[in-house]
């Protein structure tokens, strides 16, 4: 049964200023998801924090929180499987399954 879809677009531009900016990474990223951030180019860095920031920002909204105090960027990560295909991992407890879709364009990122 779904409980809920949330779909999440952001301009690559508004995240470029903070790519470089630890706090921001700090407070998007889980330690998982900043080691793997750490290794890639510039272009890529930014197509990654915008791409997991939308979707930890569509997934509060498919529960119909919002970041927030139910729900904060710590408590996801967003894992690659074995084909690459992200995964979602929620440290809620919850016990969902949870399906992530992720694109980028040349300006923006969107998740569902």
């Amino acid at each position: 049964m779904i409980k809920g879809i949330g779909v999440d677009l952001i301009e690559l531009n508004r995240i470029a200023g903070k790519v470089d900016q630890q706090a921001f990474v700090k407070r998007i990223l889980t330690k998982k998801e900043q080691q793997e951030y750490d290794q890639l180019n510039s272009k890529r860095k930014l197509e990654y924090l915008a791409g997991r920031f939308s979707a930890k920002e569509a997934y509060a909204k498919a529960r119909g929180t919002g970041i927030g105090k139910k729900v904060s960027f710590q408590d996801l990560s967003i894992v690659s499987g074995v084909l690459g295909k992200p995964q979602l991992q929620e440290h809620l407890s919850s016990g969902d399954v949870v399906h992530v879709s992720l694109t980028h364009t040349e300006h923006t990122a969107a998740a569902l």
